[in-house]
């Protein structure tokens, strides 16, 4: 007779060990091991298979040149941001992981994307009851709910009984935390349990070619529950992030196999659900103060959209021995770095001073060319000398202090020009070849730190 087999896995994780650990040596966590069964005697066939009936035909090796090609068009949905972080629409047979802090508003984006779609769409919410699910939908209700089904249950092999009698055109998971194949003996919410159900659902995806939604919930790092295999196994990762506190939500694409892995789209969480926001960069800039010192707008590109931010820094004189270096959206050792640069090349004294950046709106950046609007922030904080409302900033800072290209800059400086600003600073390795012609706003190309300096304090 075989013999179960057992492993040992960390539930913050997911590492996978043979014997007991007192600390996981991946994540460093205490007393986070739990023995799952990994494989017993007299597996059987995966759930949705017995069910359906559907079996996977055998494949030969072809040729790539004789390989026909086939576009099958994508779902597109009522979402436009949506729509543009996928990269177009939703792929037929694509499996989608959906992660975000608990509150934030995965369930609310879910079920309004359920209720706003043409297609039939199978709704299965493992955390809430149908009388919970009918008053959300009451409340967020955009469109006609008749291709809208609702299921509340956890048990694969019943949820793939469903998925034959109601014939979905997609299909979504809330959340893959609480599913339970029959499959692996373990609790729910488990590393097997979570790794077998996500590769249930992926079969079913890839076999029928309907598109899966699963959402995720994340740990207390930031990164999706369960085993780091998950993330790899689905075709496309979108993080729901932003504040609770804050009305404002960012979809962003962390991994897409069907288009860009750098797109993210703005949300306005309301009363009636989350609302798009077509044009982020009126909504960031709006509650500008003119006149203040530490503050400078940069001109930074998300994928295929550019969009201004405000940039905000306060440096003051250190009350302890040590001074505090703090960023709220931005690479906290990239503004070391940028401080350094400062000190070093330009003699601004701040090894003594407390140096606090903030990125205005809840966003957290990542384009290198917000780099001149960090360094000017500092600057006008520390010299008390405000920055015109009029001016822009795009551009790398190296760490000689020259200022470095950045990438798509005629769309930047369009994006300035059609907000009202009336400069924009560059790099003079993007000036060449630039028709100026084209746009109404003073382009300013300048090489190195100082003269922006010059030109914008005096």
């Amino acid at each position: 007779m075989a013999k179960t087999k057992t492993s040992f896995f960390c539930q913050n994780c997911g590492y996978e060990s043979a014997k007991w650990l007192g600390k996981c040596p991946a994540c460093n966590e205490w007393n986070t091991f739990v023995e799952e069964v990994v494989a017993r005697p007299g597996a059987r066939t995966p759930e949705w298979r017995t069910t359906t009936g559907t079996k996977k035909q055998s494949r030969k090796a072809a040729v790539i040149h004789e390989i026909e090609h086939i576009t099958e068009p994508r779902l597109v949905t009522p979402d436009r941001e949506l729509n543009r972080v996928l990269g177009g629409g939703i792929v037929p047979g694509s499996l989608v992981l959906v992660g975000g802090e608990p509150g934030i508003g995965k369930s609310t984006l879910m079920l309004q994307l359920a209720l706003t779609l043409k297609a039939r769409t199978l709704y299965i919410s493992g955390e809430e009851s149908e009388q919970q699910l009918k008053m959300r939908a009451e409340r967020i209700s955009q469109a006609s709910q008749a291709n809208c089904y609702i299921l509340t249950e956890t048990a694969t092999a019943n949820i793939f009984t469903q998925m034959q009698s109601v014939v979905p055109d997609i299909v979504i998971i809330d959340s893959i935390q609480t599913l339970h194949s029959a499959q692996v003996d373990s609790a729910p919410g488990s590393v097997s349990q979570v790794r077998e159900c996500t590769a249930e659902l992926l079969r079913f995806a890839k076999e029928t070619n309907i598109p899966v939604f699963i959402v995720g919930h994340i740990t207390k790092d930031g990164s999706i529950a369960g085993p780091k295999v998950l993330e790899h196994m689905v075709d496309t990762v979108l993080q729901f992030e932003g504040d609770r506190h804050h009305a404002y939500r960012i979809l962003r694409a962390v991994k897409n196999r069907f288009g860009s892995a750098s797109e993210l789209g703005i949300y306005e969480m309301q009363g009636s659900g989350l609302r798009e926001v077509s044009n982020p960069s009126e909504i960031l800039l709006s509650q500008r103060e003119d006149g203040t010192s530490g503050t400078a707008i940069a001109v930074l590109l998300e994928g295929l959209r550019p969009m201004l931010i405000e940039v905000q820094a306060l440096v003051s004189n250190s009350a302890y021995g040590t001074p505090q270096r703090s960023s709220t959206g931005f690479d906290t050792r990239r503004m070391n770095m940028l401080l350094a640069v400062l000190e070093k090349r330009f003699g601004f004294r701040l090894s003594t001073q407390d140096v606090f950046l903030n990125i205005a709106g809840g966003l957290r950046v990542e384009d290198p060319a917000i780099d001149l609007a960090v360094i000017v922030a500092i600057i006008s904080s520390q010299q008390d000398i405000a920055v015109p409302a009029t001016v822009a900033f795009a551009g790398e800072v190296g760490l000689s202090g020259e200022i470095r290209a950045v990438n798509r800059i005629e769309q930047r400086i369009a994006e300035a020009e059609k907000l009202g600003f009336e400069i924009i600073y560059l790099a003079k390795y993007n000036a060449k070849g630039l028709d100026r012609s084209k746009y109404n706003i003073d382009i300013k190309a300048v090489a190195r730190v100082e003269e922006v300096f010059q030109a914008v304090f005096g």
